[in-house]
């Protein structure tokens, strides 16, 4: 389950950073093709493929990535769940509920996942280029990227994740350490405070 919050979490907010520099790939050109909105919303359609279950779990809601506050994922289909994660913690919401609530002081696998996802929201690239090995392209418009976490305990948090992209990041593809396998697509974003809703703002303060 911790893996699994970890995971949502790290997408959402590679879905609206910039990309870390890339030793195998044109950084600059990456770079300048990503929009760094203070503020990103926008829909998630999430597909995920459990080792030994031929049907593959399909879930679907909204995100916002706010720099310097943190991300909000609220699955909205098939059942409403919302995951805040904020430096210090994560904390998963049923309803009115808190549900769990993973301190950063206390999970290590938490504190580093923390520091990985905001350092890329704060484009912190010294820290990213130590925990992974990067890999990527560019044709046209259109970017892909490939991360390999050097770090075991991030490795098993994550696995590896293959991201597309342009002006935003459009698929983040997680081949997990289990073998699980997760792909998440991202759709209808919207950039600047009209972005949220009036609910979302207040579930992130």
């Amino acid at each position: 389950m911790k893996r699994s919050l970890i995971v949502v979490f790290l997408a959402a907010v590679l879905a609206g950073t910039a990309m870390p520099a890339l030793a195998a790939a044109p950084v600059e050109k990456i770079q300048s093709m990503l929009a760094r909105p203070p503020i990103l919303c926008g829909r998630f359609d999430q597909t995920k493929q459990l080792v030994g279950i031929k049907k593959p779990l399909l879930s679907n809601g909204r995100f916002c990535v706010v720099n310097g506050k943190g991300v909000l994922w609220r699955t909205l289909q098939p059942f409403p769940n919302t995951l805040r994660l904020k430096r210090d913690e994560i904390v998963q919401m049923q309803g009115d509920r808190v549900a769990m609530r993973m301190d950063a002081k206390q999970e290590p696998v938490v504190r580093m996942i923390n520091s990985v996802l905001f350092s890329l929201l704060a484009g912190d690239l010294s820290q990213l280029e130590t925990l992974f090995q990067l890999d990527g392209s560019v044709q046209g418009n259109s970017w892909k990227v490939a991360l390999t976490a050097r770090e075991p305990a991030l490795a098993k948090a994550i696995g590896t994740l293959a991201l597309t992209g342009g002006a935003y990041v459009k698929t983040v593809t997680i081949n997990e350490a289990s073998g699980d396998h997760t792909e998440i697509n991202f759709s209808a974003l919207q950039s600047g405070s009209s972005a949220m809703t009036a609910e979302e703002g207040a579930a992130i303060e």
